[in-house]
């Protein structure tokens, strides 16, 4: 299993929140098995998405930049892959 994690700073998380909850179903038709949203204790505007896969290539062949684009995404976001241990 391969986890893709997403960093970033949202302007609004309340919108930023409904445009990603609604990505739900391309989430799933592209091979997300499992999903998180966590938010920063000193700000809830900076988020860290993780999103599991059965394979790396599965992982890295999804793009989440259409919905971080309508999403209020401030910045370029940092990304990294892991494999659980």
């Amino acid at each position: 299993m391969t986890t893709l994690f997403v960093r970033h700073e949202v302007s609004d998380y309340a919108a930023w929140r409904k445009i990603y909850d609604g990505f739900s179903p391309v989430q799933k038709a592209n091979g997300v098995t499992a999903q998180a949203v966590y938010r920063a204790i000193d700000n809830p505007n900076d988020i860290t998405v993780t999103h599991e896969f059965a394979t790396l290539e599965a992982a890295q062949a999804f793009s989440l930049k259409t919905a971080m684009r309508t999403g209020g995404v401030l910045g370029a976001p940092t990304v990294w892959f892991a494999n659980k241990a």
